[in-house]
Formats: C-alpha cells, sequence, structure tokens
C-alpha cells in the first residue's frame, strides 16, 4: 500500500514516515498543499494523511481540490487544531477520518489500517488463495495452517498481490503501491522479493501459487490450469 504524507514539519514528517515504511507502507512525502496536490495527481495512493496547518494552500483547501478532482482516495486528515468546528470543517471537506495532535502512533497506525480497508478498493479482513491464508489487519500469514514468517516488505508484496488473486500483477503496480517514488525503475529488487516469497510460500508444495508471466508480471492464483512459463 502506498500513502502520500502531507507534512511541513520536517522532522514530524520524518519519523511518521519511518514509522510506516516499517509497517511494510510505501511513504512518499510533501512538504506543503501544492506539492501534494501535484504528487496526488501523478501516483495512485491508496492513502493521503494531510497535516491542515501547511503553507500556502492549507490541508482543508487541498482536501476540498482533490475531492473536486474526482478523486477517490481515502484521507485523514492530522492537526494540533482539535475545536469540533475544525473537525467537522475537514470532514465537510471530504476527509475520511480526522485526528488531532499529538496522538499516539498506535492510534494513528489502526486509523491508517481501518481507512485502507474500506477504501476504493475492495478490502477484506481476510484474503485466501487456495490453503494461503493472509489476515489483513494482523499481517499473519500461514499456508495449510502452517505459519509464515514474512518481512514487512515482503509481506507488502503478497498482499499486493493477494488484493488481486487471479489477475496480472506487473512491474509498475508494484512500483505505484508497494515502493515510493524513490524507487530505482532498473533494480531488480521486485525480482529478489518474488523469489524469497517463492521459498517461503511455495517450497515443497505440490501446487504453486505464485505464478511468473514472463515479460508481463506476476499472479497469485490457486488455479491448477492457469498457465505459468518460469
Amino acid at each position: 500500500m502506498r500513502i502520500l504524507l502531507v507534512e511541513d514539519e520536517p522532522s514530524a514528517a520524518e519519523v511518521l514516515a519511518e514509522g510506516l515504511r516499517e509497517q511494510g507502507y510505501a511513504v512518499d512525502v510533501a512538504g506543503d498543499g501544492e506539492d501534494g496536490l501535484y504528487k496526488a495527481s501523478l501516483s495512485p495512493y491508496d492513502l493521503i494523511i494531510l497535516d491542515v496547518m501547511l503553507p500556502g494552500k492549507d490541508g482543508f483547501e487541498v482536501c476540498r481540490e482533490l475531492r473536486a478532482s474526482g478523486a477517490p482516495v481515502p484521507i485523514l486528515m492530522v492537526t494540533a487544531r482539535d475545536a469540533l468546528e475544525d473537525c467537522i470543517a475537514g470532514l465537510e471537506h471530504g476527509a475520511d477520518d480526522y485526528l488531532t495532535k499529538p496522538c499516539e502512533y498506535r492510534e494513528l497506525l489502526a486509523r491508517v489500517r481501518a481507512l485502507l480497508r474500506r477504501g476504493p478498493t475492495s478490502y477484506f479482513d481476510v484474503i485466501e488463495v487456495g490453503d494461503l491464508r493472509i489476515e489483513v489487519k494482523t499481517h499473519r500469514v500461514t499456508r495449510a495452517g502452517r505459519a509464515i514468517e514474512l518481512t514487512a516488505k515482503e509481506y507488502a508484496v503478497l498482499e499486493c498481490l493477494a488484493r488481486r488473486k487471479d489477475e496480472l500483477v506487473t512491474r509498475e503496480d508494484f512500483v505505484e503501491h508497494v515502493w515510493d517514488e524513490n524507487f530505482d525503475s532498473f533494480s531488480n529488487l521486485i525480482e529478489v522479493y518474488m523469489l524469497r516469497l517463492r521459498r517461503k510460500i511455495d517450497a515443497g508444495q505440490d501446487l504453486k501459487l505464485l505464478r511468473t508471466r514472463r515479460g508481463e508480471g506476476y499472479v497469485l492464483t490457486a488455479s491448477p490450469i492457469m498457465a505459468q512459463n518460469a
């Protein structure tokens, strides 16, 4: 899942972005409202965390412009302004949730996960692909009842595949939803993570779930008739 964080205070943005990345999210950072709008126009983000007190265009105006453009992305507003009127204003401008500073990181993370689950795409608490079970809320993964230990980024790659099970997922899809804007498009990192996932999910299994479409991308499927050419 890829998140845009719009926060003008560099140290706060750095701490929050790093915390989210440790949870497996790809995070891009914008330092003001104009930059936030620009980045939101370039990439299909899964969530925007939007500060209200921004230089130039404030968070309310950014939110209003995003909704006016038809952007369906979930928006979580975070601000030190805790007046009820501000909360109502944020929601009326199109925010999906509103959180006041200072806030516990665990609460913010819970709000992020809740918004992602009910975002514009169909989100589920549990995704099953054959005997592979992915619990989205807890990031617990099992196959045939056996627990599979994944790193945060391995889980993010797997969830991206699982949300589109039986469908082709291209390199571009991974770059848009799993890695941030600093990803080197010439890197073989995606292939490395696919190899790791194969070893953890498919090793020793008669039915291989992770399939490669050479030159196209990857498919996570339990269908025995879906051709695999790698």
